[in-house]
Order: structure tokens, then C-alpha cells, then sequence
């Protein structure tokens, strides 16, 4: 994606995808240190939303925790779930952008009720309802996005989130994030083999492959709402533990950040056996067609975003789409009150 040309900057979404590279920049971890301290205390964290509000923030902050064995226990779950469950020995968070997310408006609703102070909001819009349910809300500095599909937002939720996990698990997260943003910038502006969009843009289906991250999972979801295509998320190894069984020929699998050891596995199974092309993102050349990132360490979930969000937005345009204007996404699936 050239982040100066007019073919791509006439689109709300790939201005805002731009947009992300100043949120990585700008964000300060410190602006949620008291709120991690309160967390930490409770010891319990369940973060809740719907749809992109909630699978790669979540998602990413649940597997720093594990990795870092931060002394935290993170889960998530979608908000009506949520809901059904015994929530008085957690801090919840949720996160709206519109902050009328019918779903999310009523587990904290709930929360409160059940009189458990430790409810905290993040949305993009002052004085909204998530602000009366919640004890505590974070505004994202990012603004309101134009685009049907969310990006700045979704990392700078996922900064918010990663922001908590690191002050509980003791980590320099300003450390970790210097030089992000170049990092950002590379993977989101790089030029990506035209072969590779074609093979995308032709494929049926679009399959996404890689940690339980939310990265690969979100991608899943920018594919429906960017390039409009099919897709489905493969977690692990069950992209070759018998879903290749349906699987077409002219499918794709794009994966995200390989696991060596799983490797040939996936070559075996899906190029071999199936016959489909198999697409990496990552820091290393792989035996396939592979889109090469720079290593950002600890931030290399939002680089792997980037370079996938990049390779969308060159289907969608090579397939003629008209990128802001999807004909039944809505940008608020499910506003509180309507």
C-alpha cells in the first residue's frame, strides 16, 4: 500500500490504516498504570466486546500474560456469554467504540448490579452510555473511524490492553514498543509481490493460520469486510487436521508467523495434498511465498496486522471494490437501543 498515492489514500479505511503508525507512536503505557494496580489487586480479568473490539486486544493480551506468566488470570468472551456468567471476583472490561454496543452496555450493566466496583470502559466517544455502566473509561486517543472496518482502533485497544498486562507482569512496555511504529509504517507501505495478490484475489476461500493471537483471527474478519472474500480462522494445527478434506485447489492459506516445526507439515498436507497455494507472513523467509516484516519483538502482533491489513487492501483494490462502502457491514452492529 502507498500510503501517498491517491489511488489508495481516496479511502477512509487506508487513511486510517496510516493513521495507526502516529497511535503506535503517540501511546503512552503509563496512562493505564493505576488501573493495572486496581487489576492486579483483583487478580482477575475478563475483556469483553463484539467483533473487533474484542478478538485481537483480548486475544494478544491473554497470550502476553501467559508468555510473560504475568500473576494475572486473563480471559475473554463475547458480552452476551459473558453475562451468563458468575463475574463478582473479576475486573471487566469493555470496550465499545461507539460506546452503544447493545451487548456490551448490558454485561456491564449486569456487573454493576451484581455491585462489583471493578468495571472499566474503552471507547472512542465522550459521554456515552458505556461511560454511565463502566467505574472507570479510557478514551482512545485515535478518534472516530469513517471506515466500516476498524483498524487504529483495534491497536490502539490492543495497546490499552498489552498497556495493563505489562505493568502486572513488571515490563518496560515503552522499551518494548521503541521502534514499533517504523516497524508499523514498513510492513503496512511495503510492496507486496503481485503474484500473491492475484492468487488471493482468486481464491475462494481465505483461510488464516497461526497463534490464538487474534492477529490471523482478525484478518479473518478485515477479509470479509475489505475484500469481501469467504474466510475462516485455522487455529494451530487444525489447518491440517481434516479441514483439508474441503478444501479447494484454488484456496489459500496465509499464516501467520510459522512455526518452523509445523512447516513441512503444512507443506505436505496442504501444497502437496490439497494442491493450494500457502501464503506466510513473518520475520523469516519460509518455502513458501512468503511477506517479510521487520522483527519488532514484543510488537510483532501489530507488524503481522499491518502486512495483513497491506494485502487486503491490494486484493480488494485489484478485485475493483470500493473499500469504504461494504453493502451490508454496518459500523455499530448493534447499538443499544435501536
Amino acid at each position: 500500500m502507498n500510503a501517498t498515492d491517491e489511488r489508495y489514500t481516496r479511502f477512509a479505511l487506508c487513511r486510517e490504516m496510516v493513521d495507526t503508525i502516529e497511535v503506535v507512536e503517540r501511546f503512552d503505557p503509563s496512562r493505564t498504570d493505576e488501573a493495572a494496580r486496581a487489576i492486579a489487586d483483583v487478580g482477575r480479568l475478563l475483556l469483553t466486546g463484539e467483533g473487533s473490539s474484542r478478538i485481537f486486544p483480548a486475544k494478544n493480551a491473554i497470550r502476553k500474560a501467559l508468555t510473560w506468566g504475568a500473576h494475572l488470570w486473563v480471559a475473554t468472551e463475547g458480552s452476551r456469554q459473558a453475562a451468563s456468567y458468575d463475574l463478582s471476583e473479576f475486573a471487566v472490561f469493555g470496550a465499545s467504540n461507539s460506546g452503544r454496543t447493545a451487548e456490551v452496555i448490558a454485561v456491564l450493566r449486569r456487573v454493576a448490579e451484581a455491585g462489583n466496583p471493578n468495571r472499566f470502559g474503552l471507547t472512542a466517544n465522550e459521554d456515552t452510555l458505556l461511560e454511565q455502566e463502566a467505574a472507570r473509561t479510557f478514551l482512545l486517543t485515535c478518534g472516530w473511524e469513517q471506515a466500516v472496518a476498524a483498524t487504529k482502533s483495534v491497536v490502539e485497544q490492543g495497546l490499552v490492553y498489552q498497556s495493563i498486562v505489562s505493568h502486572v507482569a513488571g515490563r518496560d512496555m515503552a522499551g518494548d514498543m521503541e521502534g514499533a511504529a517504523i516497524r508499523v509504517h514498513a510492513a503496512l507501505t511495503a510492496e507486496i509481490d503481485p503474484r500473491i495478490v492475484r492468487v488471493v484475489a482468486e481464491a475462494p476461500t481465505i483461510y488464516f493460520a497461526g497463534y490464538n493471537d487474534g492477529v490471523a483471527e482478525e484478518l479473518t474478519l478485515k477479509t470479509n469486510e475489505i475484500a469481501r472474500k469467504k474466510s475462516d480462522f485455522l487455529e494451530g494445527t487444525y489447518t491440517v487436521h481434516g479441514i483439508e478434506e474441503v478444501m479447494d485447489p484454488r484456496d489459500v492459506v496465509v499464516v501467520i508467523d510459522p512455526i518452523a516445526s509445523e512447516v513441512e507439515k503444512f507443506r505436505e498436507v496442504l501444497v502437496d495434498g490439497v494442491g493450494l497455494t500457502v501464503v506466510a507472513i513473518g520475520i523469516e523467509d519460509t518455502p513458501f511465498a512468503t511477506i517479510r516484516v521487520p522483527d519488532a519483538g514484543e510488537m510483532n502482533p501489530y507488524v503481522f496486522l499491518a502486512a495483513g491489513w497491506n494485502l487486503l487492501v491490494e486484493v480488494g483494490l485489484a478485485l475493483g471494490i470500493d473499500l469504504d462502502k461494504p453493502e451490508r457491514a454496518r459500523k455499530v452492529g448493534n447499538e443499544f437501543g435501536a
